[in-house]
């Protein structure tokens, strides 16, 4: 049995965007970090690793320093992982982005018992559509927003998280499974695990790695194979700080309520 969970690299959304002219970021200039939700899908997958002695691989996609985020993956306790990368990958949206990691996924093997860990979506995109794609493409039963996963032989018990409640759902393996953060609390790294990660088998996967597969095409990879199109991007201006009232007595409580009256907020 294997789980392969599927990590991206994000802009550090609390500092300001770079946007290139054809409306993508500018990814080089930016500060990057592990996308929050991909971590709940890492933790989920060292957890069964924890009570099964399963391999974990961490795949991403991205530019050649993405392989640090990887040495981190595998700091936590992942085995090994894939690094997808080449220029014809760029540019990609979320369908092109699906296509190249189903076909990556394709290449490393799914068997019986094998999983598939994605996070519920990216913070850079907020899209939430990556990981159904790439079940989508691989002809995987899914399960997304999954709040809390209990593995019984080659079946996942699996609550997902409604609106309103939530839904519980047995799904057969070979799956895909999406994470939210309310799923468990990610580990951090250990000395011990940082030190063993850069003695870990990685692989890099590019285009003559993947072009044999029926899912790759140049016609729908890339940012030429990218059907969405973005009309204008920007950063949202800073909002002013706020006015803060101090007390407790009614002098105070009649100011605020003037002030509310006067903005026709009551």
């Amino acid at each position: 049995m294997k789980i392969i969970v599927c990590v991206k690299q994000v802009p550090d959304t609390s500092g300001k965007l770079a946007v290139n002219p054809d409306g993508t970021l500018n990814r080089a200039s930016m500060e990057t970090i592990t996308n929050p939700d991909d971590l709940n899908a890492v933790e989920a997958a060292l957890k069964l690793k924890d009570e099964t002695g399963c391999e974990v691989i961490a795949v991403t996609m991205g530019p050649p320093p993405a392989e640090g985020m990887l040495r981190e993956i595998m700091a936590r306790g992942a085995d090994r992982g894939v690094l997808i990368s080449a220029r014809e990958f760029g540019g990609s949206d979320t369908y092109a982005t699906s296509q190249i990691i189903a076909a990556a996924i394709e290449h490393i093997g799914l068997e019986k018992d094998d999983i598939v860990f994605c996070g519920r979506q990216a913070i850079d995109g907020d899209t939430a559509q990556v990981g159904p794609q790439i079940a989508e493409k691989l002809n995987l039963p899914q399960v997304t927003y999954a709040q809390d996963i209990c593995k019984d032989g080659d079946t996942l018990t699996v609550q997902r998280a409604l609106e309103d409640g939530y839904m519980t759902i047995k799904v057969q393996t070979p799956c895909m499974i999406t994470c939210i953060k309310e799923l468990n609390e990610p580990r951090y790294m250990s000395i011990g695990g940082i030190y063993e990660a850069y003695e870990k088998p990685m692989e890099v996967f590019d285009y003559n790695t993947l072009k044999d597969s029926p899912l790759i095409d140049v016609n729908n990879i890339g940012l030429a194979g990218s059907p969405t199109n973005i009309l204008t991007s920007f950063t949202p201006p800073q909002k002013g700080a706020g006015q803060m009232l101090e007390g407790a007595d009614q002098e105070t409580c009649d100011k605020l309520a003037g002030m509310l009256a006067e903005k026709h907020m009551i």
